[in-house]
């Protein structure tokens, strides 16, 4: 087509009407969301304000991690814990990575990028990479699908969320193998004492040496095994009431709160006060037990969301009572500061999205001794975030 003073005249009063028209569209688009539905544009750090006086206040570090090394590229990154030197261990799943994001191990590589990085990482405070290692080995049975990771008393604590994965292992710090409980394809159901199914998470008790793990995927429970020896201590399901298998409906917010855990059993921790927080994920609530398993209280977290559900892992603060509770939420993606005492959401961080301080299926979290936060994402988030504590 040639083009002329009066054609291009056209060409330009056309294309202004059509960008009009856009966003007069756009405009409509959003008027037809009703208010309260839609997505708030949450800050990346909860900023000063007078109602929000006496709360922790984070920014999100947007240069943590530095890149890595090898040429190496993350997948999923399902856990984080940090050890009593303040590094930052994760495990990630370099399974879940597609073809184009390693087109370097393809024959022929086409593309001169990546390599996965092994599955379980440790990083210091500056973001550099001080150990990796992990995968399949002699005499214990990797996980198909990496999950949770615990980090107590100079071991290094994995489990694996895969079909058949009925197993949790430990490490030492260097990733020779040490003791493994349950074996892979083996799980009879939510009462099995030898074996898990599809554990999600654990939690180490060092003065009593009990693990405690949560059960996960597959199961619906709370399992206690030694921590030395491995041996079967005590399990129990939601109410402190023993687990089943049978079928369950899907949540319904307007239903009476189910009496079994749903699936998944995504979260344990213990407070410094003896009591066992467990994330009754797609439940949408925490449940909290005595360590025997007695049933204290439950609270509930975004309730009307259904689908994954909206209560995925927690941490406690680290003031002597641990008046706050630091949850992560994957499928509303954000982070909640909630009153411990109470049960009451205080503040949000982040919203859905892939810039820094945003989430995309947010997973995990985890503290250090400064309390800065850790948070790490799976589906296609596949990243490791840090929440900078600024007000102390």
């Amino acid at each position: 087509m040639r083009i002329t003073n009066g054609n291009r005249n056209g060409l330009i009063l056309i294309g202004f009407f059509t960008m009009l028209s856009n966003w007069a569209s756009a405009q409509n688009a959003v008027r037809d969301i009703p208010f309260d539905q839609r997505t708030a544009n949450s800050p990346t750090a909860v900023t000063a304000h007078e109602e929000l006086a006496g709360l922790p206040q984070f920014m999100v570090d947007p240069f943590w991690p530095k890149p890595l090394p090898n040429n190496w590229i993350l997948g999923q990154v399902s856990g984080v814990h940090v050890d009593s030197d303040d590094h930052v261990w994760i495990v990630q799943r370099p399974n879940s990575l597609s073809d184009r994001e390693v087109g370097a191990t393809q024959d022929p590589p086409s593309s001169k990028c990546c390599f996965p990085a092994p599955p379980v990482l440790e990083f210091d405070q500056s973001g550099n990479v001080l150990r990796a290692w992990g995968g399949p080995g002699e005499g214990y049975d990797w996980p198909r699908s990496e999950h949770g990771i615990h980090l107590a008393d100079g071991f290094v604590w994995l489990a694996g969320n895969g079909p058949g994965d009925n197993q949790v292992l430990k490490f030492t710090m260097d990733g020779e193998f040490v003791m493994q409980i349950g074996r892979p394809d083996q799980s009879t159901g939510s009462n099995d004492t030898e074996n898990l199914g599809r554990p999600a998470d654990l939690f180490v008790d060092v003065e009593a040496h009990e693990v405690y793990v949560a059960d996960g995927y597959g199961n619906r429970r709370i399992v206690v095994f030694d921590s030395e020896t491995g041996d079967y201590k005590r399990h129990w399901g939601a109410y402190g009431n023993t687990p089943h298998d049978n079928p369950l409906p899907s949540y319904d917010p307007d239903a009476p709160p189910s009496e079994q855990f749903g699936n998944p059993v995504h979260c344990v921790q213990v407070s410094r006060d003896g009591l066992v927080y467990v994330c009754d994920r797609t439940n949408d609530r925490y449940q909290i037990f005595q360590r025997d398993g007695t049933f204290v209280s439950e609270a509930f977290f975004e309730p009307d969301t259904l689908m994954n559900g909206s209560v995925y892992d927690l941490v406690f603060s680290l003031d002597a009572g641990q008046s706050f509770v630091f949850m992560v939420d994957g499928f509303n993606n954000e982070m909640r500061i909630v009153d411990r005492a109470s049960n009451l959401t205080r503040a949000r961080v982040g919203r859905p999205g892939r810039w820094a301080g945003q989430f995309h299926a947010v997973h995990d979290i985890a503290i250090d001794s400064q309390g800065n936060l850790y948070t790490t994402e799976v589906n296609t988030g596949q990243r490791v975030q840090k929440f900078r504590r600024l007000d102390q």
